[in-house]
Parts: structure tokens; C-alpha cells; sequence
């Protein structure tokens, strides 16, 4: 038998005993021991609709809902601050390396069907949610914060300020947010938006648009691109 069926009857074997309790954490440390980190071990996600969730990832608060075959990476963090909503993830959830999810204060995280979250992301639902649909692809260090501080004159330091909000935030399904990208509180980004790579999106993009710059706003729409790129490709 080849050393790659050995491996794959090895990892189907152990993940059909994988959790989040303390053997359930063993049998998926035993399930990856001989797989390769990152995109590789999502692969074990798709064994059991337990999904895989790494040993590594650190889960500090009660009320998170797991979908179907998610996958969850390495130093995934999932934290409750005080009256911190619930954290949900839709079926085949991809969440890497080192990205947090905090909820508090009411805030709370929904994450739609088949959403990849790429690593070092910061999602920190205070009063308001974050809800993320369907096929959407987040790229690496995007963060989300529907809140801010205060910032009144005179009435003591920042810190010390009670947080406000004017809104959650809603990324719609289909939607693609390049490296970096910041979004902050009553944003709608709509249906297969695109933002560009370091954006700071402040107020709402409409469906089908290419946003970009700090704050973001409304570059060309996906469909004159389409237009563009038919009329290049007749010409020649």
C-alpha cells in the first residue's frame, strides 16, 4: 500500500473522534500529525461534517455554533467579552491562521456558507453585528469594527469613553476584500463587491462595485469591466 493511502486511512480514522473536548483535541492533533499545515489540512474538514478544528485554536467563549465541515486553522481565537452575542459559522467555513473573533456589549458574528477568512483577521462585534454572507473571500489582515470611541473634548482620556455605533456592518454574498481592508460601523458592502487592498471602507458599496482608497469609494463597476474586457477581446 502507498505511504499516501496510509496517511489518508490514518487522518479518515482519527477525525472520526475529532472535537473540541480533550480527546476530541487528540484525535485531530493524531488525524494531522502527518499532514502538512495550512491549505493542506483543510482537505480533513471534508472527512466528517464535524469539520476540523485545530487543537491550536483557542475557544474562550460559550455560545459558538460550528456548521458543517468547517475548518478552522491554528491560533484561530474565538473570545467572549462581557454580554458578547453568540458566534456562528455557516456549513464549510474556512477560517486561518491567527484570525480573532470577539464579541460583546450585544455584539455577535454570523458567517455565511463556504466564506474563506485568510489569516490574521480581526472581526470584534461590539453592539452591533457583523454578518457575513455566502462565498465570500476575505484576504489576510482585514479587520471589522462596527463600533468606535468617543472622542469629546474634555471629558477625560478616549479610553475612558463609553464605545458607540451607528450600525452593523453586512458584507453580502459573492463579495472579494483584498489585504487589509478596514470596515467600520453601518457598512453594507453589496453582491460581488470588490475592495481593494488597504481600503477603509466608511460607508456602504453598492452591489457589483470596485471600491478602493481610504475612505474607499466607487472606481468602476464589474459589469462596464465585463463590457470593457468583451469589447478588447473582439477587437482583437
Amino acid at each position: 500500500m502507498q505511504l499516501h493511502s496510509i496517511r489518508g486511512l490514518w487522518a479518515h480514522f482519527w477525525m472520526r473522534f475529532a472535537g473540541t473536548g480533550r480527546f476530541g483535541r487528540t484525535a485531530t492533533r493524531l488525524a494531522a500529525a502527518f499532514t502538512p499545515p495550512y491549505y493542506h489540512r483543510v482537505y480533513l474538514s471534508c472527512i466528517t461534517q464535524k469539520g476540523y478544528i485545530s487543537p491550536k485554536a483557542t475557544i474562550c467563549h460559550h455560545n459558538v455554533h460550528f456548521g458543517a465541515n468547517v475548518y478552522v486553522d491554528d491560533g484561530v481565537l474565538f473570545y467572549e467579552d462581557y454580554n458578547g452575542g453568540a458566534i456562528t459559522l455557516g456549513d464549510g467555513v474556512h477560517l486561518h491562521r491567527d484570525t480573532f473573533l470577539q464579541t460583546g456589549q450585544g455584539g455577535s458574528v454570523k458567517i455565511g456558507p463556504r466564506t474563506h477568512i485568510q489569516p490574521r483577521c480581526q472581526l470584534s462585534a461590539y453592539l452591533s453585528p457583523i454578518i457575513i454572507g455566502s462565498d465570500v473571500e476575505i484576504a489576510p489582515y482585514c479587520a471589522f469594527y462596527p463600533y468606535n470611541h468617543g472622542i469629546s473634548k474634555g471629558v477625560g482620556p478616549i479610553s475612558k469613553l463609553p464605545l458607540q455605533t451607528k450600525g452593523g456592518i453586512v458584507v453580502e454574498d459573492g463579495s472579494w476584500l483584498g489585504v487589509g481592508v478596514i470596515v467600520l460601523d453601518n457598512v453594507r458592502i453589496g453582491k460581488g463587491a470588490v475592495v481593494g487592498a488597504g481600503a477603509v471602507v466608511t460607508r456602504d458599496v453598492p452591489d457589483g462595485a470596485i471600491v478602493g482608497g481610504s475612505p474607499a469609494r466607487v472606481l468602476k463597476m464589474r459589469d462596464d469591466l465585463d463590457e470593457q474586457m468583451e469589447k478588447e477581446r473582439k477587437s482583437n
